[in-house]
């Protein structure tokens, strides 16, 4: 015989789970991002495409991590993002850790956003793989965490990485400051920049900030350590701001030599 406390407990339990079942989904993310499939091929003889390997297995010291960054946190919301219609994918790889798939030894290939995690996710594939060396940039939409994309930059710039923009490849928003993070970079003829302003969880551009606020010194100091002088540092960061955040200006691999060295 089922006691009356018993049916009480499963009324209420019903009559919970009918609350979460009805309640409001609310969006985290302002974008919509339709995905088609793009096929990038490669020829690696050495590549095992029944292995994978699971980044959470890695070892990270999460406060070494953040510390060694050297980043203000100026809020997760703050974000430089630009998608595009159609992401590529990056065909078979030997493991793949959030938006990073590793080709080779040497060689891996980014086609994703950076988020929270990303950060984690690089650190777990140079632990499992410390030979890796250069960063294909394949189609890369930029940042959604502007603090932890940050962080990413200072990590590859740290571990001596090349950073190329292959043929057909693009590069946008916050993604453009990985590349420049390259300790060596180039890219092809064709590839393509996107850059605009940056936005916060509120919708105030860096427009809308003082002049003198820090989170502009931000990346103004970040571009010098990534090798820009300070005035060209300047002028880039007011080239990015001068298009709003809903657009995308495209800049070409010439436009981008104007600024940095490529190799």
């Amino acid at each position: 015989m089922v006691s009356p406390s018993a049916i009480v407990r499963t009324l209420i339990a019903a009559l919970f789970a009918a609350v979460i079942a009805f309640a409001p989904v609310h969006a985290q993310q302002a974008f919509t991002v339709t995905t088609t499939t793009v096929t990038w091929s490669y020829d690696d003889a050495d590549a095992d495409e029944g292995s994978t390997i699971d980044e959470d297995e890695a070892l990270l010291d999460d406060e070494a991590l953040a510390s060694d960054a050297g980043v203000e946190a100026f809020g997760g919301a703050t974000r430089r993002y630009a998608p595009s219609a159609a992401l590529a994918t990056l065909g078979h790889a030997k493991a793949h850790f959030g938006p990073f798939a590793v080709i080779d030894g040497s060689t891996v290939r980014m086609a994703g956003d950076v988020d929270g995690a990303t950060p984690r996710q690089f650190a777990a594939m140079l632990a499992a793989f410390p030979t890796i060396r250069r960063i294909e940039m394949v189609d890369c939409p930029g940042s959604l965490d502007e603090e932890a994309n940050l962080i990413l930059a200072r990590a590859i710039r740290r571990a001596g990485l090349e950073t190329v923009v292959p043929a057909g490849g693009s590069v946008r928003s916050g993604a453009v400051e990985l590349w420049l993070a390259g300790a060596k970079r180039s890219a092809a003829p064709d590839a393509e920049f996107g850059v605009h302003s940056w936005a916060d969880e509120y919708g105030r551009e860096a427009k809308d900030y003082p002049a003198n606020d820090p989170v502009h010194a931000e990346y103004l100091g970040l571009y010098r350590e990534m090798g820009m002088a300070p005035e060209k540092a300047r002028q880039f960061y007011a080239l990015t701001n001068s298009t709003p955040f809903d657009d995308v200006r495209y800049l070409t691999r010439d436009d981008m030599a104007r600024f940095v060295t490529l190799d």
